[in-house]
């Protein structure tokens, strides 16, 4: 069966190489190339012990305080408000008590089953070079916020999460040295798993996937069709006809498969980073800092600043002052990190869901 994937970033190239594994012929299109997109600029972790959804109960007495910070974790920009209410009702629903525990529950099961799947796949390529095996430190500044987060460190807990807790600025700097000394108490993952750097572990399936005879492209794909048996992807530089399709754009998704009548609840998320240069911060662990949205992480020999999330839809100009804020609450939170030196910004989005399928 010849497949396409239209998107070339970690989810197109993963579900390629998984499909070639079982004999299909496939054909990845990609208007920018490999991990082009939110699949390069990300924090670089396999996030398995997120059982936790975005929609939560608390989250609704959370987000008011945040929008009504500029420099806080969640932006809508005031002309984005009307356009994504209805996202927004969906999201709120989702938050209700009984399918917030449902989700709970397919989300932990997700995560099982994609550390399974990964376990499996970096033995099977030889991919443990790509991959940082040091966990995750999450840290508080206030005990309020740390008491606020218990009833979801116990679910997680339920789910199957190991998580430590570490009370005191001192249990603190075991795993993480040169932490600011206000932060107060932590949770500490230790099956948290981060790649090396993003992009190269999409280049290194990528280049696996050519090895099984797959193919991949630099088009872009405007739009999929059935025909017939199979289907028909509509490009820029012509129609690609297949079997099967595979949209794995992210938040380009809905333009493409909106003639198929199809409008699952996504919306835009963009993120903003920094990456710092070899050298700015001894980054021994992933560190979240939980109150405020946002994370250090190892890429490469550099440390990335990443996180702000921004509900604005796909059209409108970054706005690069959230990645600033960003590093200024890291250069105040890791003292010693990088004081003078000057990191590469990025912005891109990905997609967001209101619930677990």
């Amino acid at each position: 069966m010849h497949i396409a994937i239209i998107g070339a970033g970690v989810i197109g190239i993963t579900t390629a190489l998984a499909l070639a594994g079982r004999g299909h012929r496939v054909t990845v299109l990609d208007r920018e190339g490999i991990a082009a997109g939110a699949s390069q600029g990300n924090a670089g972790g396999f996030a398995f012990s997120e059982v936790i959804p975005l929609a939560t109960p608390r989250i609704m007495t959370q987000a008011p305080k945040w929008l009504a910070d500029p420099d806080g974790p969640l932006s809508i920009p005031p002309g984005y408000l009307l356009p994504i209410a209805p996202w927004l009702v969906r999201f709120w629903r989702a938050s209700r008590p009984d399918r917030y525990r449902a989700a709970v529950t397919a989300q932990a099961a997700l995560m099982a089953l994609s550390r399974r799947e990964l376990e499996a796949l970096v033995a099977a390529q030889g991919l443990e070079g790509l991959l940082r095996r040091q966990g995750q430190l999450s840290v508080y500044r206030s005990e309020a916020a740390f008491d606020a987060a218990g009833p979801a460190r116990e679910e997680a807990r339920a789910a199957g999460v190991t998580l430590d807790v570490l009370r005191g600025a001192g249990a603190l700097a075991e795993v993480q040295p040169g932490l600011a000394p206000d932060f107060v108490h932590g949770t500490f993952t230790p099956d948290w798993i981060n790649v090396v750097d993003p992009k190269a572990w999409v280049e290194a399936l990528a280049e696996r996937l050519r090895a099984r005879g797959g193919a991949i492209r630099e088009a872009e794909a405007k739009a999929v069709r059935c025909e017939g048996e199979g289907v028909v992807v509509e490009t820029r530089a012509g129609p690609v006809a297949a079997d099967r399709a595979v949209v794995a754009c992210g938040a380009w998704s809905l333009p493409v498969i909106e003639g198929l009548g199809l409008r699952p609840p996504l919306e835009t998320e963009r993120g903003y980073n920094t990456t710092l240069p070899s050298g700015a911060f001894d980054l021994r662990t992933q560190v979240t800092f939980a109150e405020h949205g946002f994370v250090a992480s190892r890429i490469g020999e550099g440390v990335r600043i990443g996180g702000a999330v921004e509900l604005g839809g796909l059209t409108r100009p970054p706005r690069m002052a959230r990645a600033e804020a960003m590093l200024r609450k890291a250069r105040r939170f890791l003292p010693g990190c990088a004081p003078r030196a000057d990191g590469s910004g990025w912005a891109s989005a990905r997609r967001c869901r209101t619930r677990c399928p």
